[in-house]
């Protein structure tokens, strides 16, 4: 049986990328295509952006199930289904009649399926790895932000050649064929699911004076707080490039270089956090988050945005990978896909809400200015209850609550 920090360990946290780098395109390759449904259906902004939101609402609900499959069934298992999730997805939404029947497929099998692929992922890696488990955790949800930076450049230079139908049935093909044999690499079970002694949580729920369904609520109010924030320039970068006139190229490209960039803050993260923690690295990736909002207000010039995108996703890119080392930190291993799966699923309502909320805003405003300030409201709060947690550290609850 293989072990922890084995070197099939490694070859494996390599397979994980790859398929969280091809399963990402559910969360990146709808929005470059916004205004290519705008323009067939005769939609609103708003009614477009529905569809990214049932894509995360999905994604969030399939964090939750996959994440839980993934806890029993085991990783094999559990990435065959999301790749036939997502290639079927992609080639019946290409036949969509309709905005809605696009946006129920979106979420129904794009959304649940993508889900497997990211917070899922993670968690399996995080039993594989004791000495520099959060750096793994990183380098595995990084993969979802290296798909980040390639499809939608890839999308929108195929809806620009044919059409996002024909984009559709590419993505499709691309995924079955990429995914498949990535998923061979997952057939052994990991150490905590073939009843091996891995490592366990080194802290509990009770040294924040909190029960772990407690925290587990706590950290979900956060994680919907740093995302409604995070949502407004992932989701709306390519539609906010079209207003100024740069076009949607130039918007693919910034969000290209958004997550390209977040790669970079999300090893880093990992480095950072195996070192001070996951609620530490939290806040910090949260800090300065809010920070490169700001240059969205202040900054609207083709040079300035692909900087202020740039710095975005340099300082954004960690925060989602904090809260599973959190969940590593303070909830059992066994729990682990589970408990990740529902707090990302929290982060994952965050960006579906603010996806919509952003388009709603710009639909009432005429502008993407007061939907930058609500998000720059939203990172506060996570600010705050990131900080009240750490004000808690040590404040250990009695061993008879267990609520």
């Amino acid at each position: 049986m293989h072990s922890v920090d084995s070197r099939y360990a490694w070859w494996r946290l390599a397979a994980c990328a790859t398929l969280s780098a091809f399963g990402s395109v559910g969360m990146w390759g709808v929005v470059v295509i916004f205004p290519n449904l705008q323009a067939e259906f005769a939609a609103t902004r708003a009614e477009v952006s529905f569809s990214y939101t049932t894509t995360m609402l999905g994604f969030g609900a399939g964090s939750i199930l996959l994440g839980r499959l993934i806890d029993t069934k085991g990783a094999f298992t559990t990435m065959l289904l999301a790749t036939a999730m997502i290639a079927g997805g992609y080639a019946l939404a290409s036949l969509a009649p309709t905005l809605w029947l696009f946006a129920a497929i979106q979420g129904v099998l794009i959304g649940v399926g993508s889900a497997a692929a990211f917070i899922p992922l993670v968690a399996d890696t995080s039993h594989w790895f004791a000495k520099r488990r959060a750096l793994a955790m990183a380098i595995c949800a990084s993969g979802n932000y290296l798909g980040g930076a390639i499809w939608p450049k890839l999308t929108e230079v195929v809806a620009h050649q044919y059409d996002w139908r024909t984009t559709y049935l590419v993505v499709a093909a691309i995924c079955l064929v990429g995914m498949l044999p990535a998923c061979l690499v997952l057939r052994p079970r990991s150490p905590v699911q073939a009843g091996s002694a891995a490592a366990v949580a080194p802290h509990s729920a009770r040294a924040l004076g909190l029960t772990p369904n407690g925290l587990q609520i706590w950290l979900g109010i956060a994680g919907i707080g740093c995302c409604v924030a995070m949502s407004m320039p992932q989701v709306h970068i390519v539609a906010y490039c079209v207003d100024l006139g740069y076009g949607p190229a130039r918007g693919a490209e910034m969000l290209s270089i958004m997550t390209a960039f977040g790669i970079v803050s999300r090893l880093g993260s990992g480095w950072i956090a195996d070192r001070i923690g996951g609620l530490k690295t939290l806040l910090l990736g949260s800090t300065a988050q809010a920070v490169a909002l700001l240059g969205y207000l202040v900054s609207d010039g083709l040079v300035g945005l692909y900087i202020v995108s740039a710095l975005f996703g340099l300082f954004q890119g960690g925060i989602i990978p904090s809260y599973g080392v959190i969940v590593r930190e303070y909830f059992p291993p066994k729990e682990a896909g589970a408990r990740m799966g529902i707090a990302i699923s929290a982060t994952i309502i965050g960006m579906a809400g603010g996806g919509w909320l952003g388009g709603k805003l710009f639909d009432v405003t005429g502008s993407y200015h007061a939907a930058f300030l609500n998000g720059i409201a939203f990172n506060l709060l996570n600010g705050v209850i990131v900080w009240w947690l750490l004000s808690r550290q040590n404040r250990r609850l009695p061993m008879s609550v267990t609520a």
